[in-house]
């Protein structure tokens, strides 16, 4: 099963506070040219400006900049790059949850002189439950390793 088949509607469950979870025909209008050909929004996040959004290839982060936020920066992570995944619930105070995701940018996953890896970290707030996120991408980083490692 994969990672998108396991995410389902669960996750909406466990979305509180900040995030809130936006309908995938207005994600797709307003989004909708930063997604690839044959590619499928599956479900996305808005957090205050910044937009989540998860499809069946990638993880795309919208990051809206400047005070208008017209300005946006965009990035994605193939869900076939996952390689490892940590967590960091919140603490008491003003602490915010995070999940940070390792995934491979090298174009090529088997190569002999080793790939390049970049991390990326995502904050959810403190009313958030990210055990449930965390382990759907940590069963996708398992799935990748195994796949990868063949």
């Amino acid at each position: 099963m994969g990672f998108m088949d396991k995410l389902g509607g669960n996750i909406a469950n466990g979305l509180m506070g900040n995030l809130s979870q936006i309908d995938n025909d207005e994600l797709m209008k307003d989004y909708g040219e930063y997604i690839m050909n044959g590619e499928t929004i599956q479900i996305g996040f808005k957090m205050i400006r910044d937009i989540m959004i998860i499809t069946d290839k990638r993880i795309i982060e919208i990051d809206k900049q400047g005070a208008t936020g017209q300005k946006m920066r965009i990035n994605s992570i193939n869900l076939d790059s996952v390689i490892h995944v940590t967590a960091e619930t919140s603490g008491f105070g003003a602490d915010d949850s995070e999940i940070t995701i390792t995934y491979i940018t090298s174009p090529y996953f088997k190569v002999s002189g080793g790939v390049s890896l970049a991390e990326k970290t995502f904050e959810f707030p403190k009313s958030f439950d990210i055990k449930y996120l965390y382990r759907l991408l940590q069963e996708t980083a398992y799935e990748n390793h195994e796949r990868i490692n063949r």
